[in-house]
């Protein structure tokens, strides 16, 4: 239902631009977001964005990172300027309650920056 794309592997001060795709009932109806998980720690939120565009962004990116939504194609993207070594994981996109919930998720996009 939600499936990422655009990951790979980038110098430390490189830029990204993940993909979600989902289908336009989820699209429509909640809100979306990138989270991430590195090895060895948790999941975090990354960025969220809700049906009627209102953002949130995580202290740790925000300034280099930004979260949008192509309505016509119900897709999400996370634009990622900037990297950082610390940014490397696997990023996955889901929608909040299923973060909430912990279900639902994918196998990810792979984010891998070199210093």
């Amino acid at each position: 239902q939600l499936v990422e794309s655009g990951g790979g592997l980038v110098q430390a001060g490189g830029s990204l631009r993940l993909s979600c795709a989902a289908s336009g009932i989820i699209f429509s109806i909640n809100t979306v977001g990138w989270y991430r998980q590195a090895p060895g720690k948790q999941r975090e939120s990354v960025a969220t964005i809700a049906p009627g565009g209102s953002t949130t962004i995580a202290d740790s990116v925000k300034g280099r990172f930004t979260i949008s939504r192509d309505n016509a194609k119900t897709t999400v993207y996370l634009q990622m300027n900037s990297l950082k070594p610390e940014d490397t994981a696997v990023y996955y996109c889901n929608t909040r309650r299923n973060y909430e919930l912990d279900v639902g998720w994918g196998q990810g996009t792979q984010v891998t920056v070199s210093s």
